[in-house]
């Protein structure tokens, strides 16, 4: 049997922009993506901690060092920017290997850096 499993999460970044006009996806700076174990093209759930929207995209990546959390597209009407966000990642795994896997979980500092 596999179940559903968190696997990676950057807790509390702050949304730097929100573009409607781009076609969707959450833009990412590299360097978190890369200390939270995750990709481009990762489907993510974004956890707003301001309104509680809870709603799924998935990743491109921002300039490396940037900062940037940018929800595009629809994303963009479920947040302003200056909103906290959780980015969360879960993976499918067989039951036995759940119980010993640990997820990845970052906790950027102020302007969203490690």
């Amino acid at each position: 049997m596999n179940i559903e499993v968190l696997k990676s999460k950057i807790h509390r970044v702050k949304v730097t922009e929100a573009d409607i006009d781009y076609v969707g996806s959450i833009a990412i700076d590299e360097d978190l993506l890369d200390a939270a174990n995750m990709i481009e093209n990762e489907r993510v759930q974004i956890l707003n901690v301001d309104n509680g929207e809870r709603f799924d995209t998935y990743i491109i990546k921002a300039p490396r060092g940037s900062g940037e959390i940018c929800l595009n597209g629809p994303a963009a009407r479920r947040v302003q920017v200056g909103d906290i966000v959780l980015v969360v990642s879960y993976a499918s795994m067989d039951f036995e290997e759940a119980k010993s896997f640990s997820p990845t979980v970052i906790f950027p500092k102020e302007g969203n850096r490690l």
